[in-house]
């Protein structure tokens, strides 16, 4: 997710389960996105559970997908990145 809009936050925090580390991982996790050129970008969704970050979206390119991993992973205190960002689908040509 691009740096979230202030209200994104809040409705995190106050979401069931949510700790306050959760939310500053999921805060530190989408300000790395929303600064690097690959993934600034691209539409991104940041969750965070347990010290999991979980990156659900879609993405230009596998590169992309892959790079947006690699930043959440070298972020202090994540546990573990589940990455299950999309490249766009390809269209089939028609026959």
């Amino acid at each position: 997710m691009p740096p979230w809009p202030d209200d994104a936050l809040y409705r995190y925090l106050q979401a069931p389960g949510s700790t306050n580390d959760d939310a500053r991982l999921a805060a530190l996790v989408a300000q790395r996105l929303g600064v690097d050129w690959a993934t600034r970008h691209q539409e991104i969704e940041v969750t965070v559970q347990n010290k999991v970050v979980i990156l659900s979206g879609t993405v230009a390119s596998p590169e992309v997908r892959r790079t947006a991993g690699d930043l959440a992973w070298d972020v202090p205190g994540v546990l573990d990145v589940c990455n299950t960002l999309r490249p766009p689908r390809r269209r089939r040509p028609r026959r």
